[in-house]
């Protein structure tokens, strides 16, 4: 009999063990599936291809996208390689046209596009925007011997700007000849070698333009905007897991060191806070 009890014990001493056992083992599955960096929680965003976060830009907006080698590097793609580290995703740049990019977005082909786009109500109707990664605005670039002065000396002049931008619409204010080439790079090397009257494009753009050595000077800026990030209107998980990644880049600081690092100053800031 003593020995029966001592085997009966013996049992519900393993099996005790084993139950805690599985209680630890959920307590710490529970903890893996709540933190917010584990790539564990790849499949809630509705990606393209599990564990990667696939990105479109240009290319062709320098210091924003540009090549170097076989690889697009800027300031929009140092953006989107924070993002995807903060949701623990392996970040996958794709290269295309800037008038394409939205509607790859709204197709499925990209999970977001990190492209400096405007937000505009047009673009709304197609895609869903972060919030703002930075503030710009566009101006009036032209050649130093031009007699433009102000948006007042536009109208009826050949206004050249980048396809498929928000500066399209714009020109439209001033005139109906709008040439439209494929990136406001293009625009203002064209301006400089004396075709077109006038580009409209960011300020930023034209500034490194100048730096680069193209004769063309800025003649009045129209406005100010907000650059954000592009996502599928369907996918809201993703839309506000790419927010928070956002916000805390901001609070860190780290947003605004991208900016310095990539376009030599802070244009991170809320409007009002820029000079």
């Amino acid at each position: 009999m003593r020995k029966l009890k001592i085997v009966f014990f013996s049992v519900l001493f393993i099996v005790g063990l084993a139950a805690c056992g599985l209680k630890e083992s959920t307590d710490d599955s529970k903890d893996n599936s709540t933190n917010g960096d584990s790539k564990n929680s790849a499949s809630e965003y509705g990606l393209i291809e599990e564990g990667k976060l696939i990105f479109a830009a240009s290319g062709e907006f320098k210091p924003f996208s540009y090549m170097e080698g076989n690889e697009m590097v800027g300031y929009d793609i140092a953006v989107a390689e924070a993002i995807a580290e903060k949701l623990g995703l392996e970040a996958v740049q794709q290269k295309a046209k800037f008038s394409g990019i939205v509607t790859g977005v709204n197709e499925g082909r990209y999970d977001i596009a990190v492209a400096s786009h405007t937000i505009t109500d047009e673009r709304l109707e197609k895609v869903n925007f972060s919030e703002a990664y930075y503030y710009s605005g566009p101006v009036i670039y032209t050649r130093p011997d031009s007699d433009i002065q102000s948006a007042d000396d536009l109208n009826d002049k050949e206004i050249s700007v980048s396809r498929g931008s928000t500066y399209v619409e714009m020109a439209g204010e001033y005139t109906d000849n709008i040439p439209q080439v494929d990136s406001d790079v293009v625009a203002l090397q064209s301006l400089a070698k004396g075709h077109h009257d006038a580009v409209i494009t960011d300020d930023i753009t034209g500034q490194t333009a100048i730096q680069n050595g193209l004769e063309i000077e800025n003649r009045g800026q129209l406005g100010v905007s907000e650059q954000a990030i592009a996502i599928n209107q369907e996918n809201e998980v993703l839309l506000a897991a790419v927010n928070q990644a956002l916000q805390e880049l901001k609070d860190s600081g780290e947003l605004a060191k991208l900016s310095e690092k990539w376009i030599g100053v802070d244009i991170t800031q809320e409007p009002e806070e820029l000079e």
